[in-house]
Protein backbone atom coordinates (compact mmCIF):
# COMPACT_ATOMS: atom_id res chain seq x y z
CA UNK A 1 0.00 0.00 0.00
CA UNK A 2 1.25 3.65 -0.81
CA UNK A 3 -0.10 5.35 1.81
CA UNK A 4 -0.80 4.19 5.08
CA UNK A 5 -4.11 6.00 7.23
CA UNK A 6 -2.91 5.18 10.97
CA UNK A 7 -5.99 3.68 12.62
CA UNK A 8 -5.11 3.79 16.41
CA UNK A 9 -8.59 4.45 17.44
CA UNK A 10 -9.01 8.22 16.53
CA UNK A 11 -10.03 10.24 13.37
CA UNK A 12 -12.22 9.97 10.53
CA UNK A 13 -10.53 7.54 8.41
CA UNK A 14 -12.84 6.83 5.96
CA UNK A 15 -13.69 10.30 4.90
CA UNK A 16 -9.70 10.66 4.66
CA UNK A 17 -9.56 7.10 2.44
CA UNK A 18 -11.89 8.78 0.44
CA UNK A 19 -10.35 12.35 -0.47
CA UNK A 20 -7.60 9.84 -1.60
CA UNK A 21 -10.17 8.10 -3.86
CA UNK A 22 -11.69 10.75 -5.22
CA UNK A 23 -8.05 11.96 -6.05
CA UNK A 24 -7.22 8.79 -7.47
CA UNK A 25 -4.74 7.80 -5.22
CA UNK A 26 -4.81 4.25 -3.29
CA UNK A 27 -4.64 4.94 0.15
CA UNK A 28 -5.54 1.79 2.98
CA UNK A 29 -6.75 2.19 6.52
CA UNK A 30 -3.92 0.30 8.65
CA UNK A 31 -4.51 -1.44 12.27
CA UNK A 32 -1.93 -4.10 11.52
CA UNK A 33 2.29 -3.46 11.83
CA UNK A 34 2.49 -5.52 9.15
CA UNK A 35 1.17 -3.60 6.97
CA UNK A 36 2.89 -0.52 8.19
CA UNK A 37 6.01 -2.11 7.67
CA UNK A 38 5.60 -1.76 3.87
CA UNK A 39 4.12 1.84 4.04
CA UNK A 40 5.30 4.03 1.54
CA UNK A 41 4.08 7.20 3.08
CA UNK A 42 1.64 7.48 6.57
CA UNK A 43 -1.22 9.37 7.22
CA UNK A 44 -1.82 9.88 10.76
CA UNK A 45 -4.92 11.34 11.73
CA UNK A 46 -6.23 12.93 15.27
CA UNK A 47 -9.58 14.03 16.75
CA UNK A 48 -10.39 15.28 20.18
CA UNK A 49 -8.43 15.89 22.80
CA UNK A 50 -4.86 15.45 22.76
CA UNK A 51 -3.99 13.28 25.28
CA UNK A 52 -6.63 10.87 24.48
CA UNK A 53 -5.17 10.44 21.03
CA UNK A 54 -1.95 10.22 22.56
CA UNK A 55 -2.90 7.53 24.91
CA UNK A 56 -4.35 5.42 21.94
CA UNK A 57 -1.58 6.11 19.91
CA UNK A 58 0.95 4.41 22.79
CA UNK A 59 -1.57 1.65 23.72
CA UNK A 60 -1.74 0.74 19.82
CA UNK A 61 1.78 -1.10 19.90
CA UNK A 62 2.82 0.98 16.78
CA UNK A 63 4.48 3.35 17.97
CA UNK A 64 7.94 1.28 17.65
CA UNK A 65 7.39 0.56 13.89
CA UNK A 66 6.00 4.25 12.94
CA UNK A 67 9.40 5.90 14.44
CA UNK A 68 11.33 3.62 12.96
CA UNK A 69 9.95 4.67 9.35
CA UNK A 70 9.55 8.43 10.14
CA UNK A 71 12.80 8.82 12.08
CA UNK A 72 15.07 6.43 10.59
CA UNK A 73 13.79 5.21 6.75
CA UNK A 74 12.74 9.14 6.84
CA UNK A 75 9.28 8.00 4.88
CA UNK A 76 6.52 11.04 4.76
CA UNK A 77 4.36 11.69 7.60
CA UNK A 78 1.43 14.29 7.13
CA UNK A 79 -0.20 14.71 10.27
CA UNK A 80 -4.08 16.28 10.55
CA UNK A 81 -5.57 17.94 13.13
CA UNK A 82 -4.62 16.66 16.49
CA UNK A 83 -2.61 14.48 14.01
CA UNK A 84 -0.07 17.53 13.89
CA UNK A 85 -0.30 18.65 17.26
CA UNK A 86 1.47 15.02 18.38
CA UNK A 87 4.29 15.94 16.06
CA UNK A 88 4.90 18.63 18.66
CA UNK A 89 6.90 17.81 22.13
CA UNK A 90 3.67 18.53 23.91
CA UNK A 91 0.34 20.30 24.68
CA UNK A 92 -1.58 22.74 27.06
CA UNK A 93 -4.20 20.59 26.27
CA UNK A 94 -2.57 17.93 28.65
CA UNK A 95 0.15 15.90 30.36
CA UNK A 96 1.25 13.71 28.10
CA UNK A 97 4.61 14.14 25.76
CA UNK A 98 4.14 14.09 22.02
CA UNK A 99 6.41 12.92 19.39
CA UNK A 100 8.96 15.76 19.89
CA UNK A 101 9.80 15.07 16.22
CA UNK A 102 8.90 18.95 15.41
CA UNK A 103 10.48 21.23 18.51
CA UNK A 104 7.65 23.26 20.10
CA UNK A 105 4.13 23.17 21.76
CA UNK A 106 0.67 22.93 21.20
CA UNK A 107 -1.17 26.21 22.86
CA UNK A 108 -4.92 27.44 23.31
CA UNK A 109 -6.24 29.73 21.57
CA UNK A 110 -5.02 33.55 23.23
CA UNK A 111 -8.58 34.80 24.10
CA UNK A 112 -6.83 38.56 24.60
CA UNK A 113 -5.94 38.33 21.13
CA UNK A 114 -9.23 37.78 19.50
CA UNK A 115 -11.76 39.96 18.35
CA UNK A 116 -15.40 40.61 19.80
CA UNK A 117 -17.12 37.83 18.40
CA UNK A 118 -14.41 35.20 17.73
CA UNK A 119 -15.77 31.90 19.42
CA UNK A 120 -13.46 29.06 20.76
CA UNK A 121 -13.21 26.55 18.96
CA UNK A 122 -12.90 27.71 15.76
CA UNK A 123 -14.76 26.17 13.25
CA UNK A 124 -15.14 27.19 9.57
CA UNK A 125 -13.18 28.69 6.80
CA UNK A 126 -10.22 29.77 6.50
CA UNK A 127 -7.41 31.61 4.22
CA UNK A 128 -3.91 30.22 4.15
CA UNK A 129 -0.96 32.02 4.05
CA UNK A 130 2.00 30.10 1.99
CA UNK A 131 5.41 30.99 4.26
CA UNK A 132 7.44 29.10 2.19
CA UNK A 133 7.67 27.53 -0.93
CA UNK A 134 6.47 23.32 -0.51
CA UNK A 135 5.32 20.72 -2.90
CA UNK A 136 2.35 20.46 -0.31
CA UNK A 137 0.94 23.47 -1.79
CA UNK A 138 1.51 23.24 -5.09
CA UNK A 139 -1.47 24.62 -6.99
CA UNK A 140 -3.20 26.03 -3.79
CA UNK A 141 -2.26 29.61 -3.99
CA UNK A 142 -5.67 30.99 -2.95
CA UNK A 143 -7.13 28.05 -1.48
CA UNK A 144 -9.03 27.73 2.07
CA UNK A 145 -9.23 25.11 4.24
CA UNK A 146 -12.12 23.94 6.76
CA UNK A 147 -10.76 23.94 10.79
CA UNK A 148 -12.42 22.86 13.45
CA UNK A 149 -9.89 23.39 16.91
CA UNK A 150 -9.18 25.27 19.81
CA UNK A 151 -5.37 24.75 20.00
CA UNK A 152 -3.04 25.58 17.48
CA UNK A 153 0.66 24.57 17.24
CA UNK A 154 3.57 27.19 18.14
CA UNK A 155 7.25 25.82 16.51
CA UNK A 156 10.21 26.50 17.93
CA UNK A 157 11.86 27.51 14.58
CA UNK A 158 9.73 29.68 12.62
CA UNK A 159 11.20 28.09 9.39
CA UNK A 160 9.11 24.80 9.93
CA UNK A 161 6.08 27.07 9.35
CA UNK A 162 4.52 26.01 5.87
CA UNK A 163 0.93 27.67 5.94
CA UNK A 164 -0.81 30.12 8.57
CA UNK A 165 -3.90 31.60 9.04
CA UNK A 166 -5.63 34.02 11.06
CA UNK A 167 -8.32 33.53 12.91
CA UNK A 168 -8.17 36.60 15.74
CA UNK A 169 -4.53 36.43 15.22
CA UNK A 170 -2.13 34.74 12.91
CA UNK A 171 -1.20 31.13 13.75
CA UNK A 172 0.40 27.98 12.36
CA UNK A 173 -1.78 25.89 10.11
CA UNK A 174 0.60 23.63 8.89
CA UNK A 175 4.43 22.84 9.28
CA UNK A 176 7.12 20.92 7.27
CA UNK A 177 10.60 20.06 8.10
CA UNK A 178 12.41 17.72 5.92
CA UNK A 179 9.51 14.26 5.54
CA UNK A 180 7.42 15.66 8.27
CA UNK A 181 4.69 17.61 7.65
CA UNK A 182 1.44 18.72 9.13
CA UNK A 183 -1.87 20.65 8.66
CA UNK A 184 -4.10 21.84 11.36
CA UNK A 185 -7.12 21.84 9.13
CA UNK A 186 -9.55 18.87 7.72
CA UNK A 187 -7.74 18.35 4.00
CA UNK A 188 -11.02 14.99 3.94
CA UNK A 189 -13.50 18.20 4.68
CA UNK A 190 -12.28 20.88 1.99
CA UNK A 191 -13.39 19.85 -1.14
CA UNK A 192 -11.25 20.46 -3.58
CA UNK A 193 -8.88 22.13 -1.60
CA UNK A 194 -8.08 19.36 0.48
CA UNK A 195 -8.49 17.01 -2.57
CA UNK A 196 -5.58 19.00 -4.35
CA UNK A 197 -3.31 18.82 -1.15
CA UNK A 198 -3.80 15.33 -0.52
CA UNK A 199 -2.85 14.61 -4.05
CA UNK A 200 -0.11 16.30 -3.65
CA UNK A 201 1.39 14.50 -0.78
CA UNK A 202 0.95 11.56 -2.46
CA UNK A 203 2.70 12.73 -5.61
CA UNK A 204 4.95 14.54 -4.75
CA UNK A 205 6.67 13.08 -1.91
Amino acid sequence: MLISIIDYGVGNLTSVQNMFRKAGVDAGICNDKSEIVSAKKIILPGMGAFDSCMQKFNDSGFRDIIEQKIVQEKIPVLGICVGLQMLMEGSEEGNLPGFGWIKGRTVAFDKAKMQEGDKIPNMGWLDVTEKKASRLTEGLHEARFYFAHSFHVLPADKKDILITARYGYEFTAGIEKENILGVQFHPEKSHRFGMQLLKNFADNY
